[in-house]
């Protein structure tokens, strides 16, 4: 019975170690050429990155009302 709980024991603290893959770091920001206001009052949002899951993918600044 003992050898029962141990082993019990064993396995379910086991399973709370698991590594998690660590992502690599987000490289640096790209330079962008800000392009003329479609509509006067628009405002720039800068580009960025975003994690997709699986790598750093650049999404590009854009104009916002």
């Amino acid at each position: 019975m003992t050898r029962w709980c141990v082993a019990l024991a064993s396995c379910a603290a086991l399973g709370g170690c698991v590594v998690a893959p660590a992502r690599p770091p987000q490289p640096a920001p790209r330079v962008e050429v800000v392009p003329v206001a479609p509509v006067p009052g628009y405002h720039w949002v800068r580009g960025h990155y975003r994690w997709n899951g699986y790598r750093w993918v650049w999404i590009r600044g854009h104009w916002v009302p």
